[in-house]
Parts: C-alpha cells; sequence; structure tokens
C-alpha cells in the first residue's frame, strides 16, 4: 500500500491566488452569459458578438417558437371554453324545452269525489299537459266553455294518465274533471305549460 506524501506548504494557492482565480471565473462567466447564453437563449446581445456568432438568430427563433406556442395554447383555451359555452347552453335550452313545467297540481280524491282544473285561455292560446293519477283507476272528461261556447275534447273511464296539447279555439276556460270511481283514494298529478293566463281549482 503506498501513501501519497502530504503537499508541501509552499505548494498551495495562495488566499491571494484563489482570489484571483474566483475573480477570473466570475468573469469568464460573465462573458459567457452575455456573449452566448443571452443571445443564444433569449436573443439578448449587447455586445454585438452573439450576433457575428449566429446566437442571436438561434434565440430569436426559440423566441418566435415559444410566442407561437403560448399563442395556440391561448387560442385552443378560448375555443375549449366556446366549446363548452356552446354544450352548456344546448343543455339549457333542451331543459327549458322538455323538463320545466310552469305549474304543478297534486290532489288526492276519496271514492266518489270529483275535482276540475281549469286553465284560463285566449283563442289560439296553446297549452300542454300531463297528469298521472296513483292509487287507482280514474275517470276524465278534458273539456272548454266561454263566450256561449262549450266543447268536448277528450274523455276516459278507468284512466291513469293523459297527456297532450289544449289549442283552445275560443276564450274561456278549457281543463279537466276528474272522479273517483274506485273504492281506494287516487292522488291526481297534474302538471301544465304554455299559453294560459290563470289556473282554477275547485274540489
Amino acid at each position: 500500500m503506498h501513501n501519497a506524501p502530504d503537499p508541501r506548504l509552499e505548494d498551495l494557492p495562495s488566499k491571494a491566488q484563489l482570489f484571483r482565480s474566483s475573480i477570473l471565473a466570475a468573469i469568464g462567466a460573465a462573458v459567457i452569459l452575455v456573449t452566448a447564453y443571452l443571445p443564444a437563449e433569449h436573443a439578448i446581445d449587447p455586445t454585438g458578438v452573439g450576433r457575428v456568432l449566429g446566437l442571436t438568430e438561434m434565440g430569436e427563433i426559440k423566441r418566435e417558437l415559444a410566442e407561437e406556442a403560448a399563442h395556440d395554447a391561448e387560442i385552443h383555451a378560448e375555443g375549449s371554453s366556446s366549446v363548452i359555452d356552446d354544450i352548456f347552453g344546448l343543455f339549457v335550452g333542451m331543459a327549458n324545452a322538455q323538463g320545466v313545467w310552469t305549474d304543478t297540481v297534486t290532489f288526492t280524491l276519496a271514492p266518489d269525489a270529483s275535482a276540475e282544473i281549469k286553465l284560463v285561455m285566449a283563442e289560439g292560446d296553446v297549452a300542454e299537459y300531463m297528469w298521472v293519477a296513483s292509487g287507482g283507476r280514474i275517470n276524465f272528461d278534458l273539456h272548454a266553455h266561454g263566450d256561449g261556447q262549450s266543447i268536448d275534447c277528450d274523455r276516459g273511464r278507468g284512466a291513469t294518465d293523459g297527456e297532450g296539447l289544449i289549442e283552445a279555439p275560443f276564450a274561456g276556460e278549457h281543463g279537466w274533471f276528474w272522479r273517483n270511481r274506485d273504492g281506494t283514494d287516487i292522488t291526481v298529478t297534474l302538471q301544465v305549460r304554455g299559453s294560459y293566463s290563470d289556473l282554477k281549482q275547485t274540489n
């Protein structure tokens, strides 16, 4: 086994030499920063050396590519937001068109009891309706009257539901008469929307 001899004190660099080396290293780093790194990476060339060496042109290309990438990302984000807004608007429109009822009425009829609900409509008004009976079957009559006129639109016996449109041929009250002919309580839920000025209920 060989042991390396300890360095002699006179062979070690002095503090002045270390300081001078540090200064030279810092100057060298600054020169490299100004003449090479800044021109090549950021197209910043305060000395003009980078332009001579072709480094500044490289930095300009990198900067242009970065700006284009940022611009493309911004456009993509705006486009995505627009698509999301369009889809959201479509769903909202569908919900408004299909899922929102202006009025919902629920009532329960004992055996042999009856109820009547009328919509006050002007001539030409159109209303959409849907009703469901739970607990049994029910008789109904859909009719209209007003201004000395009357009309029967639909009727049924032992029904459990109904849906459709009411198109008012004249101004007046248009609606339903239900009677429970079963031996148990029946709950009726009616939903309506469209053109009418009032909803009247009598039991």
